[in-house]
């Protein structure tokens, strides 16, 4: 194999075409970029002014391409920018006709991007729309949570929303299909007190749909959770010929889970414990099975003791 050996004045000739020649490459890449030049982008429409007095449909995609006058840097980088990009398109028009037109937007539409990057016109440039008469529903809030407790904490009490019903106004054929309002999400990881925050409620799909109000806000109460045991007194049910019975014992021990703010508000009013004659009626019961009938919400009974109860009947 050949091997082409050259002198130090010819290497440091060849050193300095290489790098005129990676210099010329960048020079020109510069130039053409820096020149102007027309490129397609697609838009994402954002409606604004919507008509308060006509419910409205849009007859055609919520995107738009957008032909964009820049420069050939920003025509390369649209390329890998993958983000949503918005115009927004005012309706007020709408009050009297059924299209908008684009292009008699182009200044305030240009008005909030960049100079550099200006818009001189969108296909397709008339958005027309179908109108139906506008009615207004209220719905309930749908709180949308993921939360993680830390070891022995939860949720203790009734979730609170104010305010809880949202009021929407758009199409009676599609408010006839919505039946409550989600929330943007409430993520808790290792909770361990009480969660207290507006949170905003899902935005429209539609153009169409007005949703008041915004935001919600929102109480969740949270508490560490402790076991706590109490005697209970045994009530006997459809004692439908009123035998003189006596059950032995006459209350259980109950141990369940309780919250601490709660702890020590609890006693045996809070819960009822009976137990069904008519098992020995029909089932032949010889002992009459232990159940809990009312307990405090947020409660769970971990152990009846004991759970089966005696009786003898007197004749």
């Amino acid at each position: 194999m050949a091997i082409i050996k050259l002198s130090a004045i010819e290497r440091r000739r060849l050193s300095a075409f290489v790098t005129c020649l990676v210099f010329a490459i960048f020079a020109w890449l510069f130039t053409t970029l820096s020149n102007p030049y027309k490129f397609t982008i697609k838009q994402v429409i954002n409606f604004k002014n919507v008509p308060q007095k006509r419910a409205f449909h849009p007859l055609q995609s919520d995107t738009v391409n957008a032909i964009v006058q820049g420069n050939g840097w920003q025509m390369l980088f649209s390329k890998f920018n993958n983000d949503k990009k918005v115009i927004n398109v005012d309706l007020h028009t709408l009050e009297a006709k059924n299209y908008v037109v684009l292009s008699n937007q182009l200044k305030q539409i240009n008005a909030n991007k960049d100079t550099d990057h200006e818009i001189i016109a969108i296909n397709p440039d008339t958005l027309f729309f179908d109108f139906s008469n506008r009615t207004i529903k209220k719905v309930p809030v749908q709180l949308v949570t993921a939360i993680k407790y830390q070891k022995q904490f939860a949720q203790s009490d009734k979730i609170t929303i104010q305010p809880r019903y949202v009021t929407i106004s758009g199409p009676a054929e599609i408010l006839a299909k919505i039946t409550s309002w989600r929330t943007d999400s409430v993520i808790l990881k290792h909770a361990t007190e009480d969660f207290n925050a507006r949170v905003n409620v899902q935005g429209v799909k539609e153009g169409n749909l007005t949703v008041l109000p915004k935001s919600v806000m929102v109480n969740i109460p949270i508490d560490e959770y402790t076991e706590k045991t109490i005697e209970v007194p045994v009530k006997l049910i459809n004692n439908h010929n009123y035998y003189d019975i006596k059950v032995f014992p006459q209350k259980v021990k109950l141990t369940f889970t309780t919250s601490l703010g709660n702890y020590p508000d609890l006693n045996e009013d809070d819960f009822e414990a009976v137990a069904d004659l008519e098992l020995w009626r029909h089932s032949g019961y010889s002992t009459l099975p232990v159940k809990i009938t009312r307990q405090p919400s947020y409660s769970k009974v971990v152990k009846i003791v004991p759970q089966n109860i005696d009786f003898i009947i007197k004749k």
